[in-house]
């Protein structure tokens, strides 16, 4: 029998199998790999060298020898020079206030596209979607008027609340919502849910990955945002790790780059730390929650 099977013709799944391992193998997925590789140093670069110049003296921010002494004394006199945990927890409340904000409007929003009939429907999420294809930063002379007609200028409201109604929110749960059977609503209804329960019992929980995936884009925006919050900030009380970053290194006395680099780590490694700690959520969240 197995002289039988060693003679045996090979299927054309084996066949297939054996190409698809001989073109795996052929100088087109070695460049593919060698630009894999090269992109990858590109990011890793500066990231590199940020972690060595807050680590090692200022005299060998440029000397590169296995002989240089560690140091923590840029840290210390970073966080002395500037209030990085007022800026932290500052970061903390604003991106935390803006995916709250976000979750509740985009579900609602998201909700009454996909399941209420009503006039006028269409219309209003075409216009929804025009957001997707204005950016920002035009608007930010109208967010300032607004802002400042509200009162709350120099707030981490005011930072905030331009961006609780996401179009990209409303668009990406919306598609989802509609993916769930008619059925589990019914059921529901059946039960004595209301409509607010309906979307609670039944799509929040269907929509989970979408959530995640959603929550961990709008944290990783808002905490590396830096125009508008430059614009409506002008108090240490008030002010994100990136603003305050920008005013610490543009001092007039000088850059010394290894205070800047510490500075750097201080404000980017919470948000670093966290993508590396839930990198294989974060995948899955997208690939679970791809567009239908």
């Amino acid at each position: 029998m197995s002289r039988a099977l060693a003679s045996a013709p090979a299927t054309p799944y084996a066949r297939a199998g054996e190409g698809m391992v001989g073109r795996s193998a052929g100088p087109g997925f070695t460049l593919v790999q060698v630009g894999a590789w090269l992109l990858a140093i590109v990011w890793v670069a500066p990231l590199l060298y940020a972690i060595w110049t807050a680590f090692h003296p200022p005299a060998f921010a440029a000397r590169f020898t296995l002989l240089a002494p560690l140091t923590l004394d840029n840290f210390t006199r970073a966080l002395e020079a500037a209030p990085f945990p007022r800026y932290l927890l500052n970061t903390v409340l604003l991106v935390t206030m803006t995916l709250a904000g976000q979750l509740v409007l985009c579900s609602l929003a998201a909700f009454a596209f996909a399941r209420f009939e009503f006039k006028g429907r269409e219309l209003l999420f075409a216009l929804v979607l025009v957001q997707l294809l204005i950016t920002p930063d035009v608007l930010l002379v109208e967010n300032y008027r607004t802002i400042s007609r509200l009162g709350i200028l120099d707030t981490i409201l005011a930072i905030g609340l331009p961006y609780m109604a996401s179009a990209f929110g409303i668009f990406l749960l919306r598609q989802t919502f509609k993916q769930v059977p008619k059925e589990l609503e019914e059921a529901a209804r059946i039960e004595g849910c209301s409509w607010l329960g309906v979307l609670w019992r039944v799509y929040v929980p269907v929509a989970r990955p979408v959530y995640v995936a959603y929550g961990l884009v709008s944290v990783s925006y808002h905490w590396n945002n830096f125009l508008w919050p430059l614009i409506v900030t002008n108090s240490v009380e008030t002010r994100p790790v990136t603003v305050g970053l920008q005013v610490f290194s543009s001092v007039d006395q000088g850059i010394d780059w290894s205070i800047v680099c510490a500075a750097t780590l201080v404000t980017s490694g919470p948000l670093l730390v966290a993508f590396l700690i839930f990198q294989r959520q974060f995948v899955q969240s997208f690939l679970r929650a791809g567009i239908r």
